[in-house]
């Protein structure tokens, strides 16, 4: 039998500057550079498959908004203000009738805005008409009535609740 070397378990130990790096190292620098990068790739697609669950939940637990000095709004005017996560607009007719609904298209989610000229709910991404005192879709492509709130005007603010 010949006499060989024992090769043992490799040691730790200091690199001097300029000495190359082990093929240890360079596995777990890549090691974590691979976690870090499917960290990375992982936390946009988690936050958009939670986010309709969390959105649903945020805007159940909203029941009510009180607007203070809303009701010092100008007849014919809008006020566009947040019911939970959505926005929501609250309109003083001229006639004096106080409305509040959602301010999302059904259609595909846009932002809706009040026309007093008009006096309708008009939708700028695709052309949807929503009347303004029930809500419901008067013309274009939105396939369902905004959701209404129902209103209390008190002397010191606007009480907005779910119907």
């Amino acid at each position: 039998m010949s006499q060989g070397t024992i090769i043992g378990p490799l040691e730790d130990k200091q690199l001097e500057p300029g000495e190359p790096r082990t093929r240890r190292f360079f596995l777990a620098a890549a090691g974590i550079a691979g976690f870090g990068y499917a960290a990375a790739l992982a936390y946009p697609i988690y936050r958009y498959l939670a986010s309709p669950n969390e959105m649903a939940l945020a805007e159940a637990a909203v029941k009510e908004v009180t607007l203070k000095d809303a009701q010092k709004l100008p007849a014919g005017s809008v006020l566009m203000f947040k019911f939970g996560p959505r926005p929501a607009m609250l309109i003083h007719h001229a006639n004096g009738q106080w409305i509040a609904m959602t301010a999302v298209c059904t259609h595909l989610g846009c932002t809706v805005q009040y026309e007093p000229g008009p006096d309708r709910i008009h939708c700028a991404c695709h052309g949807g008409v929503y009347n303004a005192y029930t809500g419901a879709n008067v013309s274009g492509p939105p396939p369902r009535p905004l959701q209404l709130f129902k209103v209390a005007v008190t002397p010191a603010a606007v009480e907005v609740s779910r119907v």
